[in-house]
């Protein structure tokens, strides 16, 4: 069995979380910058055994797709064409931000460390990714 990666993908940054080999637990791996993303998706993937990506998918209240999503879209054309022999989903990523946030409150991380974007954007993965297994 191989590990399913999910993508908190944003314009400047975007969060990756992976699952372990028994595809049970979530953990957050890192924050890559955006234009990096496909390399170190190839790297990735070359050096683990990864299933399935999931990819976070923002959605409005009313359940309509987010402006964001139109800056996700060439991403996708561009892993399916790259990375063709692994599959993705989509999961809906609303409020990822706000929970991550939350989560490094209760975590007791101070004010400094909580400006950190690019941990949120990991947190906001692993959240996608807690919320796919839940789901699946």
């Amino acid at each position: 069995m191989g590990r399913i990666l999910a993508i908190d993908f944003g314009k400047k940054r975007t969060g990756i979380a992976v699952t372990d080999e028994l595809q049970i637990i979530a953990s957050g791996l890192t924050t890559v910058n955006t234009d990096n993303l496909i390399s170190f998706l190839k790297e990735y993937v070359s050096k683990n055994k990864v299933d399935l990506f999931i990819i976070g998918k923002p959605k409005q209240m009313d359940n309509s797709d987010s402006e964001s999503e139109a800056l996700i879209l060439p991403f996708l054309k561009k892993i399916k064409s790259q990375i063709p022999q692994i599959p993705y989903q989509r999961e809906d990523e609303r409020f990822t931000s706000k929970m991550a946030f939350q989560t490094m409150i209760d975590g007791g991380l101070n004010k400094k460390q909580r400006r950190n974007k690019a941990l949120i954007d990991e947190i906001s993965a692993t959240i996608i990714l807690q919320s796919y297994l839940y789901n699946k």
